[in-house]
């Protein structure tokens, strides 16, 4: 079964603990923390819908070599995983967006300082039902039109060689970064129309736009890739959402996906750091795995450098 697949039938709830079989002593501080030496303790994280396939696919890498280490992975949004991070209650916040000026005004207030890693690329992708057959390729201007502008209620009000189709609109939820990135890059900060369907939950849109002929959604690049059998992504300004021009940012909705990690958790206990490398080391190769797109490796060894000197060593 897929990573993805795995992500679908967590969509009920809002984290997925992740624990090896032969668990410990899974104190809060942790213990060890020397090269080959086992691990315990907690690793918690929360937020973004979209990075999260690829930080469950590394927690259950990272389970299996350290099984008294216990790594949470809550998917409650990116803003809802900023709402937890900022007061210190989670080592990560997984973000599809970066950290806005009032959630980190928020964070210095609670003296929480934390560092920005990225992750991977995405590409947002704007998705149609398989039988339409005619919105093969869509302008910026035209989505800001359509997620707008309530008078457009059919495809031929976007272009006027379009069917007379009712469009129905499903899109992620204002908790989500998705949705904030959609906004400043499409919507340009204007408000989204009323009538569309908001979902914090990405498998709730596939299954919307699967079953309704008319349909248009968006969400991360890996839904996508998952769900291509029932879903078909449109060219957005002639340029079609691929690992190729997603990695060359030739993708107009290309886009950083990242994690937040609290600096005193990173330098106080030895499994996130532990766990911070792991990811580090292994995000581009399980990031490509379930649909996304790695970074040069010059980007990860930035990374490595920044874990480092965080961690005290």
């Amino acid at each position: 079964m897929s990573w993805m697949k795995k992500s679908a039938l967590l969509a009920s709830i809002t984290s997925v603990a992740i624990v090896g079989a032969a668990c410990g002593n899974n104190n809060e501080e942790g213990n060890g923390g020397a090269e080959g030496e086992s691990l315990s303790g907690k690793v918690v994280m929360d937020g973004s819908s979209t990075v999260f396939p690829i930080m469950e696919a590394v927690a259950e890498e990272f389970s299996a070599e350290q099984s008294d280490v216990e790594v949470t992975v809550g998917v409650s949004g990116t803003g809802g995983g900023f709402k937890r991070f900022v007061t210190g209650e989670t080592d990560f916040s997984n973000a599809s967006r970066e950290i806005k000026e009032e959630e980190a005004a928020e964070a210095e207030a609670n003296g929480v300082e934390y560092t920005q890693l990225s992750v991977a690329l995405d590409g947002l992708s704007l998705v149609v039902n398989p039988e339409n057959d005619w919105a093969q390729d869509i302008t910026i201007d035209e989505l800001n039109k359509m997620w707008t502008d309530t008078n457009v209620k059919t495809w031929k009000d976007v272009r006027s060689d379009w069917p007379d189709e009712e469009i129905t609109f499903f899109a992620p939820g204002k908790d989500s970064g998705t949705f904030d990135f959609f906004n400043e890059a499409v919507l340009d900060d204007t408000d989204i129309r009323q009538d569309a369907q908001l979902s914090e939950d990405d498998n709730v849109l596939v299954t919307g736009v699967a079953g309704t002929k008319g349909a248009i959604g968006f969400f991360g690049y890996a839904y996508y890739v998952e769900n291509q059998d029932t879903l078909r992504a449109m060219a957005v300004e002639g340029v079609e959402p691929n690992q190729e021009t997603i990695n060359d940012l030739s993708y107009p909705l290309s886009r950083e996906i990242y994690t937040y990690v609290n600096n005193a958790s990173l330098n106080d206990k030895p499994q996130v750091a532990a766990f911070a490398r792991f990811l580090n080391e292994n995000a581009a190769e399980l990031s490509e795995e379930v649909g996304y797109v790695g970074m040069e490796q010059a980007r990860y060894d930035e990374n490595a450098d920044i874990i480092d000197e965080l961690a005290g060593e």
